[in-house]
């Protein structure tokens, strides 16, 4: 399943996320991921939660953030969770290409039976209808 936490920066979007992964962590039976650009989360997501920084593996581009993802349950079988801050910044700021990016996501949280949450800078009424049904305002 994909979520997408929506809303304009300083809206309260990494605050959710925070919580959101530490109780993913309390409730998941395997392994819970939290994807950042940078390294802001460190001292705020428990130290249960895999944190990965996208700058160390040098992941821009839709097409390099959805193969890093796919690895990422290729990898690890045990993944429940996958939360991601700042996707814009990862992945670039075309909406078309965002939209593709998530159906290809959806496929994947299919096959791999992962919840893929990720926050997007942006007003709601930014995003192609097809992606208001897993939006979620904030």
């Amino acid at each position: 399943m994909v979520k997408l936490i929506v809303g304009k920066k300083g809206t309260g979007k990494t605050k959710k996320l925070i919580s959101l992964a530490n109780e993913a962590v309390e409730a998941s039976n395997g392994n819970v991921v939290v994807i950042e650009k940078g390294s802001k989360l460190t001292y705020d997501v428990t130290h249960k939660a895999r944190l990965i920084d996208t700058e160390h593996y040098s992941v821009t581009g839709y097409d390099a953030f959805f193969g890093f993802l796919s690895g990422l349950c290729a990898g690890n079988y045990d993944v429940t969770d996958v939360l991601v801050d700042s996707t814009f910044k990862i992945g670039g700021q075309n909406i078309d290409e965002f939209a593709k990016f998530i159906e290809k996501i959806n496929g994947l949280a299919a096959k791999t039976d992962t919840q893929f949450t990720f926050l997007v800078s942006a007003d709601e009424s930014d995003l192609p209808a097809t992606l208001a049904a897993v939006a979620e305002k904030v």
